[in-house]
Formats: structure tokens, C-alpha cells, sequence
């Protein structure tokens, strides 16, 4: 049901167009987002299975890496099944609610992602640099401790958001949302009312966010390479920046094109929207895709745990 006022209404569900401007593409993307999906979902499964099975993987790391996995299949779930529906039926009709929900999932476990990397980063920390004491330190009451405060923090960050547009902005100028997923300010851009508030408070916990974990992981890494430094011989560095090889390039493939996706947002005003479209959803996408396949390369556990398991189902064919 719709409550006019001028020329503005409360909407009882959104229409979502795909990636604005590719519409006649639509179809064609879908092999590729669809393979990728398909891609993300398999692997982080995967990682969650050899988790579970192998013992010796039972260490704090390890167990961080279940949870990205469970984050990352959240991310990619909360978004890619809806995506791939209007690519291949139009369905792009989502309710209200539906919509908020949606945002609040992207949003809240974008910065639990986050808070997760912070937390690995303590633990080679604290694995480099007090390696007697990694064990009593790092148990795995204070890990799932971690794990819930990150988890706790996302909530208490991103709640906010779509109450405020729920309580405070509840006309909007249009029914169709120019992107392919409830976007935070894609959805406030609609809106009729003064929206200063959702965008400052958007605004300053994306960067708060990013600038104060970015900030907090960068201080760590410059304690652990000065005690790599300290180390006795190349080989030895070498090896011990080995064990934080695949956290490094975790934490590039996540904040590198989610700070370059949020620039391009707030600032690319000349960037067109197919573009802005295409690279938050290639945000969404790339960690999850990508953080199985590092942490199944470069871990040795991992990578012999798959194998045995693939020599196994070889011999049973």
C-alpha cells in the first residue's frame, strides 16, 4: 500500500535493476558471476571441512580461518543468489524489510571481516614476537572471545544504519534502486528527508573502520619485521615471514578493493555506474573467492590434507 505525500511515498518493496546500464549483458554476466559464486561457496566450505577433520590444524590461526570462511560465505550468500536471480529472471523485486536485512548483513559482516584480520594479526603478533608464551596466550576461550567482540562490534556499528532509515527516512522519491544489492547510500540517495545524518554516520564508520584496523594491523606487522629482524640468519627471517605470508595477502585482497570501491562511491563522481556497480560487487566477491585458494597454496596442512583427500577419491573411482 502506498501513503502519497507531494511526491513522495512509502514504498512496500524496492525494485532492483542488476548493474545499471549492462541490462541487455545480463544474461552473459551471469557465467562468470555465477562460476565465481559457485567458486566461493565450494571453497570456504572446503577450508571449514579440513578445519574440522584435521587435528592439526586445531591451533588459534587456523581457527580464525573457519570463521572468514563462515564470514565470507555469508558476504557472497547475502548477495549473489538475488544477483543471479535477476540476472536470469528479472526478479529483482525485494521487500522493504527484506532490503534492510540485506544491508545490515553486507554491512555489519564487511566489519566483522575486519575485526577478524585484527584479530589474526595479535596472533602472529604474539607468535613472532613471544613464542613461549603463544600457546597460554592465545587459548580457545580468548579466540572465541575475539571471534564474539568482532562479531559484537560489526552489530553495534551497522545496526544503526538501517534503523535510521527505517525510523527517521520512511519516504522515498523512487521505488527502483540503481544497483544490484541494497546498498546503504543507494538506498538513501531515495529517500525524501534530510539524510545528512545516515551519511555522516555511513560515512565516518566506514573509515573508522578502515583507518583504525588498517592502523592497528600495520603497528603490529612493524613490531613482528623488527623482530624478524632481530633474527640470527636470512633463513631464519625467511621463515618466519613465511608463516605470515598468506595473512598478508588476506588482508590486501580485503581492503584494497573495499577502500578503492568506497572512494570510487563517495568521490568518483565522474565514474560511471556500471563501474561502481561491477567493483562493489567484485568486493564482495573477491575475498571469498581468493582467501581459500591463498590459505590452501601457501598452508602446508591445507594444501597435503586436499590432496590426501583428492588421492583418496581417485583410488575409490
Amino acid at each position: 500500500m502506498l501513503t502519497f505525500h507531494n511526491v513522495c511515498w512509502t514504498p512496500s518493496s524496492f525494485q532492483l535493476i542488476g548493474i545499471p546500464g549492462l541490462e541487455f549483458l545480463h544474461i552473459w554476466l551471469s557465467i562468470p558471476f555465477g562460476s565465481m559464486y559457485i567458486v566461493a561457496v565450494v571453497g570456504n566450505v572446503t577450508i571449514l571441512a579440513v578445519v574440522r577433520v584435521e587435528r592439526s590444524l586445531h591451533q588459534p590461526m587456523y581457527f580464525f580461518l573457519g570463521m572468514l570462511a563462515v564470514i565470507d560465505l555469508v558476504l557472497s550468500t547475502s548477495t549473489m543468489p538475488k544477483l543471479l536471480g535477476i540476472f536470469w529472471f528479472g526478479a529483482g523485486d525485494i521487500g522493504l524489510d527484506s532490503c534492510l536485512a540485506q544491508m545490515f548483513l553486507i554491512h555489519c559482516f564487511a566489519t566483522v571481516e575486519s575485526g577478524i584480520f585484527l584479530a589474526m594479526a595479535f596472533d602472529r603478533y604474539v607468535a613472532i614476537c613471544d613464542p613461549l608464551h603463544h600457546n597460554t596466550v592465545l587459548t580457545s576461550a580468548l579466540v572465541a572471545r575475539l571471534g564474539l567482540a568482532a562479531l559484537l562490534r560489526g552489530v553495534l556499528y551497522i545496526a544503526p544504519l538501517p534503523l535510521m532509515i527505517r525510523l527517521r527516512l520512511p519516504l522515498y522519491k523512487s521505488r527502483i534502486i540503481s544497483h544490484s544489492y541494497c546498498e546503504h547510500m543507494a538506498v538513501v540517495t531515495l529517500t525524501c528527508g534530510d539524510s545528512r545524518v545516515n551519511n555522516v554516520y555511513g560515512l565516518s564508520i566506514g573509515f573508522l573502520v578502515l583507518l583504525l584496523d588498517s592502523a592497528a594491523i600495520a603497528a603490529s606487522y612493524v613490531m613482528i619485521f623488527r623482530a624478524v629482524m632481530g633474527l640470527a640468519t636470512p633463513e631464519a627471517r625467511l621463515k618466519t615471514l613465511g608463516t605470515c605470508g598468506s595473512h598478508i595477502c588476506a588482508i590486501l585482497i580485503f581492503y584494497v578493493p573495499i577502500a578503492v570501491s568506497s572512494l570510487i562511491h563517495r568521490f568518483g563522481h565522474h565514474v560511471s555506474p556500471p563501474v561502481h556497480t561491477l567493483l562493489a560487487n567484485f568486493y564482495l566477491l573477491i575475498p571469498p573467492i581468493l582467501n581459500p585458494i591463498v590459505y590452501a597454496v601457501r598452508t602446508k596442512q591445507i594444501r597435503e590434507r586436499l590432496l590426501q583427500i583428492l588421492k583418496v577419491e581417485m583410488k575409490s573411482r
